[in-house]
C-alpha cells in the first residue's frame, strides 16, 4: 500500500555524466517495494506541484532503504541531485505493478534482462531477485557510448552483455544486436528463456519483435512522463488489446495498471 514519507538521504553520488544515485531511508516503502515499481519524488519548491516518478533501482528491506538511480532532465531531478546525506526528500510509493505478475514461462530457467539508457536501473532489483531465486541471469545493457554505469552491481547477479551506439564498448549496435551476436537467445535455447525489459520505446519494439520471432515470453516496463502518478489524469497511457474498465477504450494507465506489462497485451 503506497504511502507518503519524508525520507532521509543516506548517501548520494554521481555515477556518470548526468546520472545520479541516491539512497533513502524509506521504511515501509522500501519493505513493500517490488522490482518494477516506482516512487513519486516531490520538490521542495511549492511552485512545482507535480512529482517526478523515478523507478526503484534496489532495496534493502531489512534496513528500510531504497536506492534510486536517475538522469537529471529537469527542475525536480536537478534539485534531487543536489541533496546530501542528512537532507530529506518527500516521496510517495511504492506505486504500480511490478514483475511479480510474471506467470507465463515461470519455470523457464534462463532470464534475459534488457535495459536501455535510464531504463537500466529498474533491472537491478529484478536481477538480484531472480539470481537469488536460482535462475541463470543474463543482463543486456544498452548505452550511447563508454560512459556506462551500474556494471559492477549487475555482475553480482549473473552475466552482463553490453551494446553501445558508437561501438566503444561491447557490441556495436542495439541490445537486440547484442543478443543475436552473443547468441543469448537462439532457436535452440529459446524454449528455456524469458525476457524482461525496460527502456525507450524503439528498443522495446525491437525486444517485442525478437520475443515474437523466437516464441519467448516477454514482460516490459514502460517509461512515460507522468503527471499525477496515481491514475487520475489519464496522462500516461499505452494502447492495449483489451478495453480498459476505467476509460472504456483500448488503453491502460502506465502508472496504475503498469508500468510492467506482458508484451502480448500491448499494441506497440
Amino acid at each position: 500500500m503506497k504511502q507518503y514519507r519524508d525520507a532521509e538521504v543516506i548517501s548520494a553520488e554521481q555515477l556518470a555524466e548526468g546520472i545520479y544515485s541516491v539512497v533513502l531511508q524509506a521504511g515501509e516503502i522500501a519493505a513493500q517495494a517490488l522490482s518494477g515499481q516506482f516512487v513519486c519524488v516531490y520538490s521542495d519548491d511549492k511552485a512545482h506541484l507535480l512529482p517526478r516518478p523515478i523507478s526503484i533501482c534496489d532495496t534493502d528491506r531489512e534496513a528500510g532503504t531504497l536506492r534510486l538511480v536517475y538522469r537529471v532532465v529537469g527542475f525536480g531531478t536537478d534539485e534531487l541531485s543536489r541533496k546530501k546525506a542528512g537532507d530529506y526528500v518527500r516521496i510517495l510509493g511504492p506505486i504500480g505493478t511490478g514483475y511479480e505478475q510474471v506467470a507465463e514461462g515461470a519455470e523457464r530457467p534462463v532470464r534475459v534482462l534488457i535495459g536501455g539508457g535510464i531504463g537500466i536501473p529498474p533491472m537491478l532489483l529484478l536481477a538480484k531477485e531472480w539470481s537469488e531465486a536460482g535462475y541463470e541471469v543474463h543482463t543486456v545493457l544498452g548505452f550511447r557510448n563508454r560512459d556506462t554505469f551500474l556494471l559492477h552491481d549487475f555482475w553480482k547477479y549473473g552475466y552482463v552483455h553490453i551494446a553501445t551506439d558508437d561501438g566503444s564498448v561491447g557490441v556495436h549496435g542495439t541490445v537486440v544486436d547484442a543478443i543475436r551476436e552473443e547468441k543469448i537467445i537462439t532457436s535452440d535455447n529459446a524454449f528455456t528463456a524469458l525476457i524482461a525489459a525496460c527502456g525507450p520505446m524503439p528498443m522495446l519494439r525491437g525486444v517485442a519483435n525478437l520475443a515474437k520471432e523466437q516464441g519467448v515470453p516477454a514482460y516490459i516496463s514502460l517509461e512515460e512522463r507522468m503527471a499525477c502518478g496515481v491514475g487520475a489524469c489519464l496522462g500516461c497511457i499505452v494502447k492495449t488489446r483489451d478495453v480498459d474498465e476505467h476509460s472504456h477504450v483500448h488503453n491502460k494507465r502506465i502508472c496504475t495498471e503498469g508500468p510492467v506489462f506482458n508484451v502480448k497485451d500491448l499494441m506497440l
